[in-house]
């Protein structure tokens, strides 16, 4: 077999596999499909700046969220926020999860939880939102909103890979709303 043609055939069967990979729809690690959630903000738009009132270089106060689209079936939303940029690897801002299905924001400061939502611990080792306080650079930071199909019940103060793992197979909908923040 030539050369060429060896090259070409590696080619043509990696292209195939991954074309016939996609289908369009997202997949949950169980291989259900997921609908789209569309994640926002009033504090800030998607890729803008988060304000400084939401940082450990003020208030620490989280940012009201708000979600739609979320899939009919959804029995509860969880809630992660965390940073890729973060020179340790990824920092987790906070955690949320058991939030009934029918909740469609989170207040700005959410000191008050809905009904039955617990929060997960964050890498501050708190039960709380923390805000981004990168040490240096501009960071981005994914809030990241999950519908699922039944309520985790789950012990208050899980970790994101606890949350994570609780998740499998059981994710109907997924969206996100990125944010940055630089230090000044």
């Amino acid at each position: 077999m030539s050369r060429k043609f060896f090259c070409f055939l590696v080619s043509f069967m990696m292209i195939l596999f991954f074309q016939c990979s996609k289908d369009g729809n997202s997949k949950d690690p169980g291989g259900a499909a997921m609908g789209t959630i569309t994640v926002t903000s009033t504090a800030f738009k998607e890729g803008d700046m988060i304000p400084r009132k939401h940082t450990c270089d003020d208030r620490d106060v989280s940012p009201q969220l708000g979600w739609t689209a979320v899939p009919a079936g959804a029995k509860s939303i969880a809630l992660i926020c965390d940073d890729p940029d973060a020179p340790v690897g990824t920092w987790v801002h906070w955690v949320m999860y058991d939030i009934p299905a029918s909740v469609r924001e989170l207040a700005e400061g959410a000191k008050s939880l809905p009904a039955g939502a617990k929060q997960g611990i964050n890498d501050f080792r708190k039960l709380d939102y923390g805000g981004p306080c990168p040490p240096g650079g501009t960071h981005r930071y994914f809030f990241k909103v999950y519908a699922l199909d039944t309520m985790l019940n789950i012990r208050e103060g899980a970790s994101k890979a606890e949350l994570l793992k609780a998740m499998e197979g059981h994710i109907v909908g997924q969206g996100q709303l990125i944010g940055r923040y630089k230090r000044q």
